[in-house]
């Protein structure tokens, strides 16, 4: 039973995610509690390893997902789960894509989709910032518990991708020195 619900639940975020990775990862929160199936911290971690690890954020999470749930068997359910979707629509509609792209209808519709997706990015961003920047994620509503050591590292690395283009490599590598300097002490 549990390899059917990682499987329809993950077919259902692949189905319904218009935006890649990133815009999936509220939906894949959505379901991991309504499941059960991690913590809140446990999810924070998995979206850290899935975007280090090569491939599509959204695949690695799921795959991650479901191996802790449920085992290798778990993982490749998860991952047929959250890729099948997008296999089935980009060949059931390739050719209506090419015919009728430039349609009026059509750049509407996507004109409407494409804020959802920034929506979406934003939220999975700040459900990961107050499990990042915050000692107790519960706390985070409350604006008790701020880790200000997590937060000047998040800063340093926005301004060294933003302003100043550092390779983003290269600011997960510092980062993960700082942070074992700073928290192990």
């Amino acid at each position: 039973m549990v390899l059917l619900h990682i499987f329809l639940a993950f077919f259902k975020i692949g189905f319904f995610t218009i935006g890649g990775g990133y815009a999936m990862l509220p939906l894949i929160q959505y379901e991991i509690e309504k499941y059960g199936w991690l913590t809140v911290q446990e999810f924070v971690d998995i979206v850290a390893i899935a975007e280090m690890t090569p491939g599509p954020i959204a695949i690695n999470a799921a795959t991650f997902v479901g191996f802790r749930n449920a085992g290798v068997i778990g993982s490749i359910v998860a991952t047929l789960g959250v890729s099948l979707p997008s296999f089935i629509i980009i060949v059931a509609l390739s050719k209506f894509w090419e015919k009728y792209k430039d349609h009026p209808v059509m750049v509407a519709i996507f004109s409407g989709i494409r804020p959802v997706m920034a929506g979406l990015i934003a939220s999975a961003a700040i459900f990961i910032a107050k499990a990042a920047l915050f000692s107790e994620p519960l706390l985070a509503n409350s604006g008790l518990a701020i880790d200000f050591r997590s937060i000047l590292i998040a800063i340093g690395v926005f301004v060294a991708v933003w302003r100043y283009k550092v390779d983003p490599i290269k600011t997960i590598l510092v980062s993960a020195a700082v942070g074992f300097f700073v928290f192990m002490g």
